[in-house]
């Protein structure tokens, strides 16, 4: 967005006026590209942290404490992107208000590994209630020019103070308690905008928010396939057999270029047309980026199966490599995929995903898994990619 010297008011800044919804050629900006490099860093770091757990047979614990640091990794992350596309005015304090952002997700990474090794997440909280602490400010800024949506803006400002105070509670709440806390103040977390959005809809842009979720998926994969990478080339030197390396490193390879393929067939832009469907899309999303973060920590473990330096039983360690992608597959195809596709696609890009799910159990579970997400990505390229413009049915009709 240009900003003229006629637009600044004192102390030069921008007044914080809803943005429009239908401006021409909206973008990602650089802020917010440099935004979500900090939360790659916690992103890689939670996932290395599930690799060493999971190998050490430490599954269950593991598990749990990914998911818990993986949701304030991506609740903040979701808050600040909805927030940007209706209200980002790139002036001065917008930035200086988004660096303190980026400051706070450092501070939650370097909670991450005392969350999984010790169970405490007493940084790790910390870090995130920096976060929204200065989300606060941000939506008390925007309730002061914000028009139909004030109310809005202050139920949001409220509701996020209140859970805050919450989350620092939680810290004395004893330890077996906690997973049940976490749950609830997820709960209220994910509730706040349901209530704030149906006083007075903030307006958010279609192909602004959509590109922001497909870079944020782009930055995951390829942190994912780095982090992979330099697991399979650690074990060159420790191992003599190389074939199931090489084959686990084309699987790499070749899974990370269809996960993305997937991602970017179909128009997102149609799901976040009205609030149910944007609601749906930024909460189904906790699972896409989990799955893409969690992917490169099931490659590290099965690496180490190889190795022998974990303790788990080889059909497992294949696990956590399909888990991770069979999730991908089937939230891209729930969010985005189906409403946009015919019968054949709606077909084969479930049914494919579940059998990568279970490839475990077969005497050949890396050539399948590579099969089944090339069988998806030719049939999308044969069926052709979804018209934006077009009536799906239609398209349905005219391709059976």
């Amino acid at each position: 967005m240009t900003v003229t010297t006629a637009d600044t008011g004192r102390f030069r800044l921008t007044p914080m006026r809803p943005r429009d919804p239908d401006q021409p050629a909206r973008s990602a900006s650089t802020l917010e590209l440099f935004f979500d490099l900090t939360f790659v860093i916690a992103v890689a770091i939670a996932a290395s942290n599930l690799h060493h757990a999971v190998s050490e047979g430490h599954i269950a614990d593991g598990l749990a404490a990914y998911l818990m640091v993986f949701f304030a990794i991506w609740w903040a992350w979701m808050n600040f992107t909805w927030f940007a596309t209706s209200f980002d005015t790139d002036d001065w304090l917008y930035r200086v208000m988004t660096i303190i952002q980026m400051g706070g997700v450092l501070v939650l990474a370097a909670g991450i590994e005392p969350a999984f090794v010790e169970g405490d997440f007493s940084v790790a909280v910390l870090g995130y209630v920096l976060m929204r602490v200065v989300m606060i400010a941000q939506w008390l800024r925007a309730s002061r020019r914000a028009g139909p949506a004030r109310r809005t803006t202050i139920a949001y400002a409220c509701g996020i103070g209140a859970v805050q105070l919450l989350w620092l509670a939680w810290l004395a709440v004893p330890e077996t308690l906690q997973p049940i806390g976490f749950v609830i103040l997820a709960l209220a977390e994910l509730s706040i905008p349901i209530i704030a959005e149906t006083r007075a809809a903030t307006p958010w842009h279609p192909h602004h928010i959509t590109e922001r979720y497909g870079l944020f998926t782009i930055i995951l994969l390829g942190e994912s396939l780095l982090a992979s990478s330099s697991a399979i080339f650690e074990a060159f030197a420790d191992i003599e057999d190389l074939l199931p390396l090489i084959s686990l490193g084309v699987l790499c390879l070749i899974v990370t270029a269809s996960m993305w393929w997937i991602y970017f067939w179909p128009p997102h832009h149609r799901a976040i047309t009205a609030l149910r469907g944007s609601l749906a899309y930024g909460y189904g999303h906790y699972f896409i980026f989990a799955a893409a973060g969690a992917f490169s920590a099931g490659v590290g473990v099965e690496v180490d199966s190889q190795l022998g330096h974990s303790s788990l039983d080889p059909v497992l360690a294949s696990f956590t490599v399909s888990v991770p992608i069979a999730i991908f597959v089937l939230g891209v195809w729930l969010l985005a995929v189906k409403d946009n596709a015919d019968r054949v696609v709606n077909t084969v890009v479930p049914v494919c995903a579940v059998l990568v799910l279970l490839d475990p159990v077969i005497p050949i579970p890396t050539f399948l898994t590579t099969f089944f997400m090339i069988v998806i990505v030719t049939t999308l390229v044969l069926r052709g990619p979804a018209d934006a413009e077009a009536d799906p049915r239609s398209a349905e009709t005219s391709r059976d």
